[in-house]
């Protein structure tokens, strides 16, 4: 029997997991086909979510967590709580540099990323473990 607590990240997850799984499937990705949708809680327990959308000119596509991001600022959300990023790769699939540097704007080391396959979550990091001796909001002063 799981504690009320472990239930609730739980559904926590699994509504995240659902999230990035839905969004993931509007991925424009047709020049790598490696789509990835990404879903994270702001500080109100909401739930936001973005996909991959590539472009011809290669620079400016726009990743899954950035698209997250900007739909959680959007909607007034200012904190990341936790984020799941889902993906079919050949092991899990993190953020890339300059997402985590992004998800580090929003969030505190400690903030969860989770790593998912299409199979459910695979691996599961802090924001310090994958940008460590970060450079945030805090550092200009």
């Amino acid at each position: 029997m799981q504690a009320a607590g472990q239930d609730t990240v739980t559904a926590e997850l699994d509504a995240l997991f659902a999230a990035a799984a839905a969004v993931r499937a509007h991925a424009h990705a047709p020049y790598s086909g490696f789509a990835v949708g990404a879903a994270l809680t702001d500080e109100q327990g909401r739930i936001h979510a973005g996909c991959n959308v590539e472009n011809a000119a290669y620079p400016v596509g726009t990743c899954a967590e950035a698209g997250a991001i900007a739909a959680m600022v959007a909607a007034g959300g200012r904190r990341i709580r936790t984020i799941l990023v889902l993906a079919a790769g050949a092991r899990p699939v993190t953020p890339c540099g300059a997402c985590r540097q992004r998800i580090r704007e929003f969030a505190d080391p400690g903030t969860p990323i989770h790593a998912a396959g299409p199979e459910g979550v695979l691996a599961r990091f802090t924001l310090e473990e994958l940008l460590p001796a970060s450079f945030g909001p805090e550092t200009l002063g």
